[in-house]
């Protein structure tokens, strides 16, 4: 079959992606015509499917990209049930991902708290749903969980992060390529791509997909979307738009372009990051405080010292923004006795001479 120029680009982005985390062809075989079983033991991948144009684009796409390098894939659905007919939208989805010819298929039922404690629904959301792909991945012993986010959602995520968390650079370089989380590497190999190139990779190979009605499509264009829906949808559907015309060009591709050059300069610090974490902060195994010590802290230039930080909020799994660092880092910068700072999740932060508790309160 001889495939259309946007499917040839998203196959070449999904091979280099897979490729810069170690994941090739597995025997010269695989470059033959015809389909061809994985060896024994070779890698397996797992796409996230959400039942949408991309998820699904991305797991037909990497149903012939994983033929072409002779290892498995299989994919994970997961029904968060926030939404009535949540269950047959996701047996939906799995029943498409196994016509593709996917092995496994997972569907996954979820239960979502948390919510009302500090988190939005779609914070709370996201945060169970990794759990879940992060423990049916290690289930198969799946090398790598493949993320369908766009072009689009890196567009988005850069404005929503620079205009509501102040993040500083993090907020400008969005969402990274690949990471690992709970020992799990995730890729997002599509990063490059538009949704409107997903949309026609779906309609090329006659696929259906799924919209999830919070996503605002059938809102018209000129009629903005109500604060009920996801802030996401609501910068997706109304906002980027509004920009694009305020400034007669493509906003959503400027702001993709700033998240390129913006994660290099991240990669740089997080690099200097990590020496001073090591240096820097300490496990307390009697209490599971974490302990800062202020003397490598006050030595180091503020925005190193600001994001490590900022890593044993994240550590801790403590909700915060840019405010709740700054005030920490006057127990280095600016300490004169006062007392502890009460942060977000039940968290208490104080200063004892030259080490700075990061605790539970009580």
């Amino acid at each position: 079959m001889a495939y259309s120029a946007t499917i040839k680009k998203a196959v070449g982005d999904l091979r280099k992606t897979l490729a810069e985390i170690g994941i090739e062809r597995q025997d010269v075989r695989f470059a033959e015509h015809g389909e061809h079983a994985p060896l024994p033991g070779a890698p397996t991948v797992l796409v996230a499917c959400s039942g949408g144009r991309d998820s699904m684009a991305l797991a037909a796409l990497s149903h012939i990209v994983s033929g072409m390098l002779g290892i498995h894939c299989g994919a994970v659905i997961v029904d968060h049930r926030l939404q009535a007919g949540s269950g047959e939208i996701a047996q939906d989805a799995a029943s498409r991902c196994k016509d593709l010819g996917l092995q496994p298929v997972i569907v996954r039922t979820i239960n979502v708290g948390g919510i009302g404690k500090g988190r939005s629904v779609e914070d709370a959301a996201r945060q169970a749903r990794y759990e879940s792909i992060i423990e049916t991945a290690r289930g198969i012993d799946a090398v790598a969980v493949l993320l369908a986010h766009t072009r689009d959602d890196q567009s988005e995520t850069v404005l929503m992060d620079v205009l509501t968390r102040s993040a500083g650079i993090d907020a400008l370089a969005g969402m990274p390529t690949t990471f690992v989380r709970d020992g799990i590497r995730f890729v997002r190999p599509f990063l490059d791509l538009t949704r409107s190139q997903t949309t026609a990779i779906c309609r090329e190979l006659k696929m259906t997909w799924w919209d999830d009605p919070t996503n605002g499509d059938t809102v018209p264009l000129d009629q903005p979307l109500p604060q009920s829906y996801p802030l996401r949808s609501r910068v997706r559907h109304t906002l980027i738009p509004y920009l694009s015309r305020f400034f007669d060009g493509d906003v959503s591709d400027h702001l993709a372009q700033a998240a390129r050059v913006a994660s290099e300069d991240k990669d740089f610090l997080e690099a200097a990051t990590e020496d001073l974490y090591h240096n820097a902060v300490k496990r307390n195994s009697v209490d599971a405080a974490v302990v800062m010590l202020v003397k490598p802290l006050a030595d180091a230039h503020p925005a190193i010292r600001r994001r490590v930080i900022a890593r044993v909020l994240a550590e801790l799994d403590i909700p915060f923004v840019s405010s709740h660092v700054l005030s920490i880092e006057t127990l280095v910068t600016d300490w004169h006795g006062q007392g502890a700072l009460s942060i977000p999740s039940k968290y208490s932060v104080s200063r004892q001479k030259h080490v700075i508790r990061v605790c539970k309160n009580g």
